[in-house]
Order: C-alpha cells, then structure tokens, then sequence
C-alpha cells in the first residue's frame, strides 16, 4: 500500500469510528439515553482526536522516510537516516535498525561497522539488540574471525544473569556463530555448534541448516567424525521433516526468514538445504 494511501485511509477511518462512537448511541439508545451516555463518556472524543493527532504527527515526521522506502532511493534513504541519526542524535532503535539495513541493501558492510562503533559510546544496548545484523555485516565483509569474535562475545553476554539467552535471537546468533567459524575454517568448533543446534533447536529452519552443513560440508573437512556428523545430520533432519513435514511448509518458513536482510546471506542456502531435507 502507498504510504500517501495509507495516511487517507487512517485518517478516513477515524473519522468513521468517531461518527460511529457518536452516532451509534443515538440509533440504539435514543435522544435522552444517549445524552445521558455522552453526559458520562464525553472523554472519548478528546482522546480519539488525540489519538489522530498523535498518529498524523507522526507520520509527518517520518513522512520523507516512509516515501524514500515507497521509492526503494536508498542512497538517499540512507542520507535522509543519517541526518536523523548523527547529526540529530535520534539513536532509536527503529532509526538506527533501518539505516543499518539500508547500509546492507547498498552492499556497505562498513558503513554498518561504522555505525555500530558510534553506537557503542552513543547508546552500545542497540548494538546487542541488533546484533544479527551487526554480525552479517562482518560476514559480508568477508571478517570471518571478526564475525566468530562478535558472535561469541554477544553469546557471553546473553549467558550472563538478565542477558536474554533464552531468546530466539539467542538460537541465531549462536547458529551464525557456527557459520562464521566454519567460513574461518575452524571446523572442529562449528561442527560441535551444529550438532548441538540439528539436535536441540526448536526452530525448524535453524536445525534444518545446521543439519545440511554437517552433512554437505564439515563430513568432508573432518573425516575423522564423519560417522558421528553423518549421524548428527540424519537425525537433524528426521526432526525437522516432522515439524515441517513437506517442501512447502520449509519454503514458507524460508520467506518469513528472506524479510530480513541480515538472512541475505542465506538465500542459497536455504534453496539446498530445502533440496537435501526433501529430495
């Protein structure tokens, strides 16, 4: 939907609501029962106006934002998201995740570097809660080592009392973890994630992932534990084809993961793994 659309149409219903919260008591009520309604629940209309209000004002602040994305300009979407950020110091998590996925639209993994370090003395919290970003970057720069580094610092972080571990954020950024130590050819290490993730994970796409590198990759590079990834892998996949029982369902799960642009990297990944659980 148009983002100019989408202002009328909000506006619109409102309008809709507020004749019907007025009117409605009139029809079902009658004259005086509906004034003796009103009487008692007048503070409806101020709050609804301000709830419009509230909502126009902002998207009049964002309306040059949301128009740069209609547009997909994003050198100028990112320009427009620097000014609010930098220069203006609005560090909010909305702002700062969508310039850092901007940044990765454009294929400028430094620039998301960049920005990371000014969140560390500006507000270092955003940089945790969007840690899979942060971490792909570094992938997509090719910094293996500092990809594995930042992971498993941001999985020591969330070990810690009140760190969030639990969290499904938690399961992908240890699966990322894995990744990044098996793209620095630490395969003893990423082979031991994996395993753990094929056999544990809830999440059907983590497991399913972590099952095809076993096998696909990290049985050649470690000939050794073949048998043992072999078995590690057959038995990730056995449990993700019970929670995602045909090719369908995987692809579904694979297009809720392609909205983020941190996953971008996985694409390919994603279309093999879907052919080695369900070929």
């Amino acid at each position: 939907m148009k983002f100019r659309t989408l202002i009328l149409f909000f506006n619109v219903l409102m309008l809709f609501f507020l004749g019907l919260v007025f009117l409605l008591p009139f029809l079902a009520l009658g004259k005086d029962l509906a004034l003796d309604f009103w009487g008692f629940s007048w503070f409806l209309l101020p709050l609804i106006l301000a709830l419009a209000a509230g909502m126009d004002c902002y998207f009049a602040l964002n309306y040059r934002v949301y128009i740069l994305l209609e547009k997909e300009d994003w050198p100028a979407l990112a320009q427009e998201l620097e000014d609010k950020v930098f220069r203006r110091g609005r560090y909010s998590s909305r702002l700062v995740r969508l310039l850092a996925n901007t940044y990765l639209v454009l294929s400028d993994p430094r620039a998301v570097n960049a920005l990371e370090r000014k969140l560390a003395t500006a507000k270092s919290g955003l940089v945790n809660r969007h840690a899979l970003i942060f971490g792909a970057a570094r992938l997509l720069d090719q910094d293996y080592a500092g990809a594995a580094e930042f992971f498993s610092a941001q999985l020591a972080g969330r070990a810690q009392p009140g760190g969030g571990g639990a969290s499904s954020a938690a399961e992908w950024i240890r699966w990322y973890y894995g990744f990044s130590l098996l793209l620095a050819h630490r395969f003893e290490e990423a082979a031991d994630t994996f395993i753990t993730l094929a056999g544990k994970s809830e999440d059907g796409l983590l497991a399913g992932l972590s099952a095809y590198f076993l096998s696909s990759s990290l049985s050649g590079f470690l000939p050794p534990r073949a048998g043992e990834l072999g078995v590690a892998a057959a038995a990730g996949k056995d449990r993700v084809r019970r929670r995602l029982r045909d090719r369908a369902a995987w692809d579904k799960e694979c297009k809720r993961l392609e909205m983020e642009v941190y996953a971008a990297v996985l694409v390919s990944y994603m279309t093999k793994t879907g052919d080695y659980l369900y070929g």
